[in-house]
């Protein structure tokens, strides 16, 4: 196996890890109330003060990628989000938990801008959408792995113990991170005939100094079509990832046992998705598919499997978490080709800060519908609010789908 494709694993366990732990919290939520009162406005409040702060390092973190490169960024990014991570065992009230989940978005923000970069440097565009995809399933893997862990672990012990374990995996990574990740001008394991094939697609070094400015950057349609329709479609996905748990609890009875039974399943899904997305696309192109058509009709098809979770709440649970696994599928697929635009369309020296500007609009997303979600389910109760929540989220994929239509009239490399 190449070396780019260990680079891919690599990632795909780094995000399988953030995953692991943004998830913790709400997995181990039940038992967590047992010691911390939380009311539905409170856990609204905890999601959004990890997504407040995931935006703005998401934001950040692509640019501070693009100054620091892909090797030290990264381990520096991940040291702090596990060590934020961790810090969620010694909380002893919802003032503690808020901060430990504003430092852990604060962290978390730089991961995929990182697995951006990392994809474009050592990638070719044949070959971008189908590494993404799997790395793309490392949030799968780690979403899988928390209901069971979590369960186990709180029967073992404590809920504490959930963060403080899913942290010290993040640290364990971090060595791994400085054996293994080098730039492929730089590996020392590289052979000749891959660094040749790598230096074949690379981007030219930009002369010193070079950079673009935020405010450049903006003045392209097809970074606002991206910012908005990341906004519009992760809005959904983190509804999705942060309540599943708790609509399981609230809305269906369900112990914490019962949930790690469950919960892992669209998550697995979720996984799948992001790797049929990406080589669909990718297997498009090999069939002389231009790269415009080959991502749009990917996007368009992953887009029309998300309105079925709309039936969640008039189904029996069995069928319902059929009708998540649907959504969550198309969910990462979608996500796995959203997150490879950046570098279809722009020089690898802005990937970082393009890829940042598009996961900023995305949390804010998460932040607008998950205090939306909170305030309906206080209001309304949660039968009716959930039917609410449900109804909203449904179509914002597909209205996503339409703005990147609008705004990216063919997927093809911008000269700036």
């Amino acid at each position: 196996m190449s070396r780019r494709w260990w680079i891919a694993i690599l990632i795909t366990t780094a995000i399988a890890i953030s995953y692991l732990d943004r998830l913790t919290l709400p997995v181990a939520i039940d038992a967590i109330r047992q010691t911390i009162p939380i009311s539905e406005t409170q856990f609204a409040r905890l999601q959004v003060a990890f997504l407040v702060a995931y935006a703005a390092m998401y934001l950040g973190g692509g640019r501070l990628l693009d100054l620091l490169g892909t090797r030290r960024g990264f381990f520096l990014i991940m040291l702090f989000w596990s060590l934020a991570c961790a810090s969620h065992g010694l909380a002893t009230g919802v003032g503690s938990l808020i901060v430990c989940r504003f430092l852990l978005g604060m962290g978390e923000g730089g991961g995929f801008p990182a697995a951006t970069k990392a994809v474009a440097e050592w990638f070719p565009v044949q070959q971008r959408s189908t590494a993404m995809g799997m790395i793309n399933a490392g949030t799968a893997v780690g979403a899988v792995m928390a209901p069971p862990a979590a369960a186990a672990i709180i029967t073992l012990a404590n809920w504490r113990w959930v963060f403080f374990l899913s942290g010290a995996a993040g640290l364990a990574w971090t060595v791994w991170w400085l054996w293994e990740y080098y730039s492929p001008a730089d590996h020392p394991q590289l052979s000749d005939g891959e660094r040749a094939e790598i230096a074949e697609f690379a981007d030219a070094p930009p002369p010193p100094g070079a950079k673009e400015s935020w405010f450049r950057l903006l003045t392209f349609r097809q970074v606002w079509g991206l910012v908005l329709a990341k906004c519009l479609s992760d809005a959904a996905w983190y509804f999705y990832a942060f309540w599943l748990p708790k609509y399981l609890y609230d809305a269906r009875g369900f112990n914490t046992k019962e949930v790690g039974y469950y919960a892992w399943i669209p998550y697995a899904a979720a996984g799948v998705g992001s790797l049929l997305g990406g080589s669909f696309s990718s297997w498009l192109l090999t069939r002389g598919m231009s790269l415009n058509l080959a991502r749009k009709i990917a996007l368009g098809a992953s887009a029309a499997l998300m309105p079925w979770v709309f039936f969640v709440t008039m189904t029996d649970v069995d069928l319902a978490i059929v009708l998540f696994s649907i959504a969550f599928f198309g969910q990462q697929s979608w996500s796995t080709l959203v997150m490879i635009l950046p570098a279809d369309l722009f020089p690898k020296r802005v990937v970082g800060s393009v890829a940042g500007m598009v996961g900023f609009g995305g949390a804010m997303g998460g932040v607008i519908l998950g205090l939306v979600v909170g305030q309906i389910l206080e209001r309304y109760g949660l039968e009716t609010g959930y039917q609410i929540a449900f109804a909203i989220s449904s179509s914002l994929h597909v209205i996503a789908f339409l703005v990147i239509l609008a705004t990216i009239r063919r997927v093809e490399r911008i000269e700036l």
